[in-house]
């Protein structure tokens, strides 16, 4: 009777199973040094499209015309006549300060005139007697029935009177200016919009006293929102390339979708940074180390109010565009060659790419226009696909602007 062991020893001497196990690793080590398979490639669409070439900037939304409206008088706000958020017309009253003392002024300036042109009606009696005193000795004196002292003293008499007289008339236009002044200190105790707007901002309170002595506080602000300006800061190396007049638009964080188009007014010639006080003697108060920015300014029409002041402005200035252009993505480019082509992998018909110089107009971040090379509907490759870090990093790959799998 055979032991338990000697099964496995029989099966050990059968050829047939050493060549099933020489088979089995023969297999298995074929697998292991497999080449591995081609890239899948990442290709995109000749296509056409409107291209354009733009510089885009940050910018802010801020009022096109905005006025402190401020007190020219002192005293207490007695009453505000505007809310915030009120539309207001130019000559509407805005707010009005507690009178009392410039409309005593007023009462004392009307005193002071009238007091002087009383003294310029005795004067002017006075006159009228030195003349005729003067007219007697000088009838007097042809029939020698007076004497030359008397006839100097009465001329004398004259020119004194004619004198004090225009003295007095100084005394009334100076009393006359007095009185201006009082009625127009009287008038700045009405505060009146000076031009049509929204009111902005509400500087004071009722009841509040203001002090118009050393300057004028503000009593409210507004603002001229039916046209906006926006300050788009554009940075040292693209400011070169924009101009007045060209176009540009702008998205608001609120609506991403809507563009606001406008034009450029104009372009600061300095950083808003020149303004600021250098402690290192620099000309334009930034350090080498920081950025440098340049305000542009345009103009957009707000009918509807939608823009506010202080809203961030997402800004593309528009330095070319061409529209039904034939497009290829910028990934496809490839090196620069001594003719000025880029070298661009092409799909032919098998699927196979085959390498191909094309020539390249206007550029933006994305596109570039194709002038010689390349035909509508041809697929060019951008990329190989990276399945194996897209499913690593648990996110679904994000295929570029008209790319497919080749």
């Amino acid at each position: 009777m055979s032991s338990p062991i000697s099964a496995p020893r029989r099966w050990f001497r059968k050829p047939v199973y050493w060549i099933i196990a020489v088979v089995m690793i023969g297999a298995i080590a074929l697998w292991a040094l497999r080449p591995p398979p081609p890239p899948r490639l990442l290709t995109a669409t000749v296509d056409r499209g409107d291209l354009e070439r733009t510089v885009v900037a940050t910018g802010t939304v801020e009022a096109r015309r905005l006025v402190s409206v401020g007190a020219q008088a002192s005293g207490q706000i007695k009453s505000l006549k505007v809310a915030l958020g009120d539309r207001v017309v130019a000559g509407q009253l805005i707010a009005e300060i507690d009178s009392t003392n410039q409309r005593n002024a007023l009462r004392n300036a009307e005193a002071v005139l009238a007091n002087v042109r009383a003294q310029r009606a005795g004067q002017r009696a006075a006159l009228v007697q030195a003349e005729a005193a003067y007219r007697r000795q000088s009838m007097m004196m042809e029939s020698d029935a007076t004497s030359r002292a008397d006839m100097e003293a009465a001329r004398a008499s004259l020119d004194a009177a004619k004198a004090q007289l225009d003295a007095i008339d100084a005394q009334i236009a100076q009393a006359s200016t007095g009185l201006d002044t009082a009625r127009a200190n009287l008038g700045y105790t009405r505060v009146v919009a000076p031009s049509d707007g929204v009111v902005v901002a509400v500087i004071v309170e009722e009841g509040q006293s203001v002090n118009a002595v050393q300057s004028s506080p503000t009593i409210v602000k507004i603002a001229t929102l039916d046209t906006v300006t926006v300050e788009a800061e554009i940075s040292e190396a693209d400011v070169i390339h924009v101009e007045p007049g060209q176009a540009a638009y702008f998205t608001i964080l609120g609506d991403p979708d809507r563009r606001f188009p406008g034009k450029v007014r104009s372009i600061e010639p300095a950083p808003e940074s020149i303004s600021e006080d250098d402690s290192r003697g620099g000309s334009s108060g930034t350090g080498s180390d920081e950025a440098v920015y340049y305000n542009g300014l345009f103009d957009v029409a707000n009918a509807d109010g939608t823009l506010r002041i202080g809203m961030t402005a997402q800004v593309n200035i528009v330095l070319g565009r061409i529209e039904n252009a034939l497009l290829l993505p910028l990934a496809a480019l490839g090196e620069r060659g001594p003719d000025g082509g880029y070298a661009v992998q092409v799909l032919d018909a098998e699927g196979r790419p085959t390498k191909r110089s094309v020539q390249v107009g206007m550029k933006n971040q994305i596109d570039a226009q194709v002038v010689s090379g390349l035909r509508e509907g041809e697929r060019v490759v951008i990329g190989e696909a990276a399945e194996a870090a897209e499913e690593s990093s648990g996110f679904p790959p994000r295929p570029p602007r008209n790319a497919d799998g080749g």
